[in-house]
């Protein structure tokens, strides 16, 4: 078993009470990442509904705080139930998943320089989207969490139907709307998983 960043990894001899506690310290930091990221896309959303004053935008946030509260505040809960298995993580992973977020950052900054140098200001959610449903393939198989097969390819559709929102001349409040939705909708999906079945 390895450990997370900034954890002593257990020994070759760890008991079981240790794989535990790393699976769930891995499963509850991966609830906060998705949570939060969620929110992010869920805010992204809310801006293409309308004024910051108006009521649809407004409801989305207030929505999305409360989603993203709830999930964290469950997967931090003290009764949780254990995990129904723990994770077996590759060598290196850590290493793998450094390098995975950092092509991602710069394939995000990438797609975006281009979709404006380009003209095409209004891909550029789908295209975030695209890069970041992407990304997750890779993790799926470096934080032993199946889940995130389906976070990758859910993510890969939002991002397919919002590079043809734009492509059909769709306004480009309309492709940040759907995208936002989609992506953080999958995000909470992904992150509530962790939190209730691990």
């Amino acid at each position: 078993m390895t450990s997370i960043p900034g954890t002593t990894p257990p020994p070759p001899s760890a008991t079981d009470a240790e794989c535990l506690a790393l699976t769930r310290a891995l499963r509850r930091r991966g609830t906060v990442v998705l949570s939060v990221f969620a929110l992010v896309w869920a805010v992204a959303a809310a801006s293409g509904t309308g004024s910051a004053t108006d009521a649809a935008p407004l409801g989305i946030e207030v929505t999305a705080v409360v989603l993203t509260a709830v999930a964290i505040h469950l997967g931090y809960r003290k009764d949780a139930a254990p995990s129904p298995r723990t994770v077996s993580l590759p060598e290196n992973w850590a290493r793998g998943v450094g390098i995975v977020n950092t092509v991602e950052l710069v394939a995000i900054l990438a797609v975006i320089a281009a979709s404006n140098a380009s003209g095409r200001p209004t891909v550029v959610p789908a295209a975030i989207a695209l890069v970041v449903g992407l990304h997750f393939f890779p993790l799926a198989r470096l934080y032993d969490q199946w889940q995130y097969r389906w976070t990758a390819t859910l993510l890969t559709a939002v991002a397919v139907i919002g590079l043809a929102l734009a492509a059909a001349g769709f306004a480009s409040e309309t492709v940040r709307a759907v995208v936002g939705l989609g992506s953080a909708t999958v995000l909470w999906g992904t992150a509530y998983h962790l939190a209730i079945r691990g």
